[in-house]
């Protein structure tokens, strides 16, 4: 047998213990002495890896919020080009009425672009603080990368039928009166 510890030799001689119950001891000792047991990790070692994995899961945020803002940034940028390069020159003195949201906005125009924008060739889009007419394949080129620049679109609604006021009565009533496609307000 090793020697053993004076304490497990004293428990021997005095019968208390059995030879393999002590060299079972010696085993377990020199195993925990080179560190083959599994090691528990402390409440600090936890609570380090706890704030390293939230730290990495609010880094990883902060970079895809990063990453959705410099793309929003080059869709602009790329919309702002496009309309730059497709805009379509205005002239004219007749005025060209269509609504903003809730506003009402005037465009100067001559009668060929009037009738453009009726047929849905030419398109109105916001371009900074005021709004530009460029062809319908630019304008498909803008909606895909943001349809809010689109303000005015009279080709895309071909599919749909007329406008609703929301009050079938009264649509049923106006839909007997003709208007006619010249008419200008």
């Amino acid at each position: 047998m090793a020697k053993g510890n004076p304490l497990q030799q004293q428990l021997l001689k005095a019968g208390l213990v059995k030879k393999s119950q002590v060299s079972q001891a010696a085993r377990e000792q020199e195993k925990a002495r080179h560190g083959k047991g599994p090691v528990a990790a402390t409440d600090s070692q936890r609570e380090a890896d706890r704030l390293r994995a939230e730290k990495a899961e609010r880094d990883r945020a902060i970079e895809a919020e990063r990453k959705a803002k410099a793309q929003a940034q080059e869709r602009q940028a790329q919309i702002r080009q496009i309309i730059e390069t497709q805009k379509v020159a205005r002239d004219g003195d007749s005025e060209y009425r269509f609504n903003d949201g809730t506003l009402i906005r005037t465009l100067l125009v001559n009668p060929a672009l009037r009738r453009q924008l009726a047929a849905g060739s030419l398109v109105i889009v916001r371009f900074g603080d005021g709004f530009e007419l460029v062809p319908r394949a630019a304008a498909d080129k803008i909606r895909e990368r943001d349809a809010g620049a689109i303000v005015l679109d009279n080709g895309q609604h071909k599919g749909s039928a007329e406008p609703s006021t929301g009050n079938a009565e009264d649509d049923a009533y106006y839909a007997q009166f003709q208007v006619p496609d010249d008419l200008i307000w």
